[in-house]
């Protein structure tokens, strides 16, 4: 037994040493896949086809809010009417109807063919053209005009420039509503007019803290049905404006219920987010505008 150990073990040694004289690289490092962004990819689920079929949690105006329509616009696309009640497997049209065209081509219009009359003094015959039908169907193709034109609004109606001026007191003008802090923390991540940049102001703070109603109005989605919201709560404060309450621990209020400014709707929380915070949009007329602009 000794001799076997004796006759082995320099064979042992040797295999070892030459080991650690060829690992004179370093180590190999594993290649660190890198992690999707949540807050930079928060438009991932947002709707940009030309039509949407209903899914079970979805309301109306949870579905305008992923396209960026006003709930108006997108009933009057779909005939939909107040109180916009839809249906899961219920095909939801998002994009305007094509502009209808002028199917009648003025360069096809066939020319008017001449007349031949009597001359009762010279007895020859001369050429009458109908001059007036011509110069009428010509003057007629002139005017014609198309059926949309390119400064209407989404609402079908031109509206003047300065009266969607914000005034000083963060209102608008001939709607007004009063804005609140929803919470108070420090502001991680700002409002971006990039197209996926953030569509709103991301608030930090402890789990479970309080988020306020930030301004009187009407909840018309309270779920968790938008992916990067996670549980999401979105009030309509009059026609023009909304707010929204995403990544929260715990929704406080139900659909369809009236709240006031101040009340609380929710507990912050992390869903869908990597951290406690508060994620809170204002939308005018469907489009995300910069929270900033109207917090006191």
């Amino acid at each position: 037994m000794d001799r076997w150990l004796n006759a082995i073990l320099p064979v042992v040694l040797v295999t070892a040493l030459a080991a650690c004289t060829s690992s004179s690289g370093p180590a190999p490092v594993t290649t660190l896949e890198l992690r999707e962004n949540p807050y930079r990819e928060r438009n991932r689920g947002s709707l940009n086809a030309s039509q949407y079929q209903v899914q079970r949690g979805d309301t109306l105006y949870s579905i305008a809010f992923r396209a960026g329509l006003d709930v108006r616009t997108l009933a009057g696309r779909n005939n939909i009417s107040s109180p916009y009640t839809i249906y899961p497997g219920q095909k939801i049209q998002l994009s305007a109807p094509a502009a209808t065209k002028n199917s009648r081509n003025p360069r096809s219009t066939p020319a008017a063919k001449p007349v031949v009359a009597k001359s009762a003094s010279a007895g020859r015959s001369s050429v009458v053209t109908k001059k007036s039908n011509q110069t009428k169907s010509n003057s007629s193709a002139k005017t014609t005009k198309p059926v949309a034109s390119s400064n209407q609004t989404r609402y079908g109606q031109t509206t003047p420039a300065e009266s969607r001026q914000k005034t000083a007191n963060n209102t608008s003008v001939g709607n007004k509503v009063q804005w609140h802090w929803p919470v108070k923390g420090k502001i991680v991540s700002r409002f971006s007019t990039l197209e996926h940049g953030n569509k709103g102001v991301d608030i930090a703070g402890q789990d479970g803290s309080r988020i306020n109603a930030a301004a009187d109005g009407l909840v018309v989605y309270a779920g968790s049905a938008l992916r990067g919201y996670g549980n999401l709560i979105i009030i309509k404060h009059n026609d023009d404006y909304l707010s929204a309450y995403a990544h929260n621990k715990r929704i406080l209020v139900a659909e369809r219920q009236q709240i006031k400014a101040g009340q609380q709707i929710a507990e912050m929380g992390s869903t869908d987010a990597t951290d406690s915070r508060l994620h809170f949009e204002i939308r005018f007329r469907g489009k995300s505008v910069d929270p900033l602009r109207y917090l006191p």
